[in-house]
């Protein structure tokens, strides 16, 4: 599945989520990340990023797309050249 992830964290913590994200994902734009992941991956990212979190200051988000084949992403400004969707 394809997933786009960010989140939110007190700069204390910003470090350590990024870290754990860039092991999961690729890192698109400050506290944006995206690829494609299996669903046994997706669970490890999750189980990490639960460790270090504060549910009482942070947020995470998670968007999940089954099928690519639906999705589209369009670019205005810089353009990246590392692209997931097309």
């Amino acid at each position: 599945m394809f997933v786009i992830l960010t989140y939110d964290v007190n700069k204390r913590r910003v470090s350590k989520v990024r870290k754990i994200c860039l092991k999961y994902l690729t890192h698109h734009q400050k506290s944006v990340f995206e690829g494609m992941i299996t669903q046994a991956k997706l669970r490890k990212l999750k189980n990490e990023l639960e460790r270090y979190i504060n549910y009482q200051e942070d947020r995470v988000c998670i968007y999940k797309i089954e099928s690519i084949k639906y999705a589209s992403r369009e670019e205005i400004g810089v353009i990246t050249l590392d692209n997931n969707i097309l």
